[in-house]
């Protein structure tokens, strides 16, 4: 058996990267998933989003491992359709038991640069998304009589970052929101905790706006992967550049499993040692 035998687990921006990552972890350790996005572009992003494609290719790799998937468009700054794409889930696959607040977004400037549209979508997707998705979640978690809640922070969650103050913002406050829902839901059964990662590779960082910000002393056609990749190097004690989705996604495996079931309120970084540095 799996280590999330005959469990169901709600995925936020799902149909890609990270997202993606967790649903085929889960699946693969027996879980039936509930899964969302936004499948559209914003308009603060400096990156190509996810689209119905991608997130077609979930269900087909959820598919191919044999379990369920109930997949809708969703944007994580509407509660009314969270809550309907979460409810519609739990009424076809009878229950919820873990809940991974994955979705989110990324853009740069200083805090003298940033626009109110660039700071309020941010906080709304990655803040507010996060409390939508909590909000939603908690009455079926409490209804199966316990659960896990994994809350997508970072690293700039703990420690500060110039040029995405706005993250930086957000991402504490998720700690913040994180510590609040663990004791609230405690006499509940309901764990709660973060995942905070240093940088993934995924197309949030791997992106021309991020070679830009990272190289902006070199030409376009210079900012290779390669090249990039020497440069984010040096923000981790561990001296690689980034990690991959699934270093992610076993971290969120194991705090959903019973292996963590005593574990609530803790802020837990996948960082190669990004935090110690």
């Amino acid at each position: 058996m799996g280590r999330l035998e005959g469990k169901v687990a709600f995925i936020t921006g799902a149909a890609r990267g990270q997202g993606r990552s967790h649903a085929v972890r889960m699946a693969q350790e027996g879980a039936d998933i509930i899964a969302i996005d936004i499948e559209d572009q914003m308009g603060t992003v400096p990156y190509d989003m996810a689209t119905p494609a991608d997130m077609a290719e979930t269900v087909r790799q959820i598919e191919a491992l044999d379990r369920r998937i109930i997949a809708s468009k969703a944007d994580v700054r509407d509660f009314d359709a969270v809550k309907a794409a979460l409810d519609d889930g739990v009424a076809q696959l009878g229950k919820l038991d873990i809940v991974s607040a994955n979705a989110g977004i990324f853009s740069f400037g200083t805090m003298e640069e940033l626009t109110d549209l660039e700071w309020d979508e941010l906080q709304d997707v990655n803040l507010k998304g996060v409390w939508h998705t909590a909000k939603a979640a908690i009455p079926h978690l409490r209804a199966n009589g316990g659960g896990a809640m994994i809350l997508t922070s970072s690293s700039a969650g703990v420690k500060a970052v110039p040029n995405i103050g706005h993250y930086v913002a957000a991402k504490h406050g998720v700690i913040g929101l994180m510590k609040t829902l663990a004791l609230e839901l405690a006499g509940d059964m309901i764990r709660v905790n973060t995942v905070n990662p240093t940088s993934v590779d995924t197309d949030m960082i791997q992106n021309a706006a991020t070679a830009a910000l990272f190289a902006p002393d070199l030409p376009v056609e210079e900012r290779t992967r390669e090249v990039l990749g020497e440069r984010f190097k040096t923000m981790n004690a561990i001296p690689i550049p980034w990690v991959e989705a699934v270093d992610i996604s076993n971290a969120v495996l194991f705090l959903a499993s019973d292996e963590a079931r005593y574990i609530t309120g803790v802020v837990f970084p996948i960082d190669a040692g990004q935090l110690v540095k």
